[in-house]
């Protein structure tokens, strides 16, 4: 085992990998076994599907963005850097046993606020990465250069879905609630963006999740994808959904509103108010080079691939790529290879945690309308067939 001091900088220290991801998961020497002395949490908005059909798919996704700020501001404070995943409608970290307990306390504290406010229930649960390798499930990580100022990591293995089938099921314990007087902390969440278009000359958003199914190797099947949508779509910059010229900034309160119940739990009219000014300056601080140097990053930083032991990502193109990524995906399940949902939107979503304009933010982006709970709904239907 490796000493906590030590291991807590373990992904920290991870070399960034400048290769394309379908060449990166064929090296499997670049892939490192996470350390046993460090968890996984799971956050996951029960019933998320009936949610996103009742139209509260904006809620969905702010949500699971709480979650993530929530980590994050504690990992912050802490020095330590971990990886994590947005999945629409919630999220996956892994990190260290120094910050575990402050950190489930923040997420428990968060699920309360959550269901105080929206009446939705976040599960929040853990697992120690040594329990995932002794019940013989693999979980290695790597990283990757996803853009000039984005580095994302990529899992393989089975276990992280082995955690969330766990914290997901009947008999799991639920952590007991938070002591009053405890502060939840979200600075920094900021979900400020209208739905955005697809960039020129692109008609469509397409979420996509693609699992392997054990014919061959996790690694080769993922490969083949990623091959593939680099022969259809272009390079990820080619298929990147969010452009500048897309973004519209939303100052209306009905969004403002919604931010702070995520974050405060309470709208107060002087600060919503304070909010909306700000609101209004920043759409001309984005008129500025300054301001337009920042959404350049923004694009950059958006998150749009997500590896955790499934593909997760959201693209754009045209309808006669995605009908040719459908007929090479269907051949691939037909080969047993693969299993995928696919869901079609006319524009994303964006939320946002920004620690500062420079270089402390990063943008989660899902399909609108749901996009990963619907094609997360169509995969589950082929997995009970």
């Amino acid at each position: 085992m490796i000493p906590e001091s030590k291991s807590d900088q373990f992904y920290s220290r991870l070399p960034v990998n400048h290769i394309p991801l379908s060449d990166l998961l064929l090296e499997e020497h670049l892939f490192y076994n996470v350390p046993d002395n460090w968890h996984v949490i799971v956050t996951d908005i029960k019933n998320s599907t009936m949610a996103v059909q009742n139209g509260m798919h904006e809620t969905v996704n702010l949500i699971a963005t709480g979650s993530i700020v929530t980590v994050l501001n504690i990992a912050f404070k802490a020095g330590i850097t971990i990886p994590f995943f947005f999945g629409g409608d919630g999220a996956t970290f892994i990190l260290p046993s120094s910050i575990i307990g402050v950190v489930m306390r923040g997420l428990l504290l968060y699920r309360n606020n959550t269901k105080d406010n929206f009446n939705l229930e976040l599960r929040v649960g853990e697992v120690p990465v040594a329990n995932i390798y002794g019940l013989g499930h693999e979980l290695k990580i790597s990283k990757l250069k996803a853009s000039e100022t984005l580095s994302i990591p990529v899992v393989t293995g089975n276990g992280l879905n082995f955690a969330e089938k766990i914290i997901k099921g009947e008999n799991y314990l639920l952590a007991p609630p938070v002591t009053a007087g405890e502060e939840l902390d979200l600075s920094g969440m900021q979900c400020r963006w209208d739905k955005i278009l697809p960039p020129e000359n692109m008609q469509e958003i397409v979420t996509l999740l693609v699992i392997a199914t054990g014919k061959v190797k996790q690694q080769e099947a993922f490969s083949k994808v990623m091959r593939h949508l680099d022969d259809i779509y272009g390079t990820p910059e080619k298929r990147q959904p969010i452009s500048v010229s897309k973004l519209k900034w939303k100052t209306t309160f009905n969004k403002i509103e919604l931010e702070m119940l995520v974050r405060l739990g309470k709208v107060q009219l002087l600060r919503a108010v304070g909010s909306w000014l700000t609101a209004l300056t920043g759409y001309v601080y984005f008129q500025t080079s300054r301001g337009r140097n920042y959404l350049t990053h923004l694009v950059e930083m958006s998150d749009t691939l997500v590896m955790d032991g499934k593909i997760n990502t959201v693209i754009s193109g045209t309808e006669a790529q995605r009908l040719q990524l459908e007929t090479v995906l269907d051949q691939l399940e037909a080969d047993g290879e693969i299993l995928y949902g696919l869901f079609v939107s006319s524009e994303s979503v964006m939320s946002c945690y920004v620690r500062d304009l420079k270089d402390g933010h990063i943008h989660f982006v899902d399909g609108a309308e749901g996009g990963y709970t619907k094609a997360a709904g169509m995969l589950k239907l082929k997995l009970k067939k």
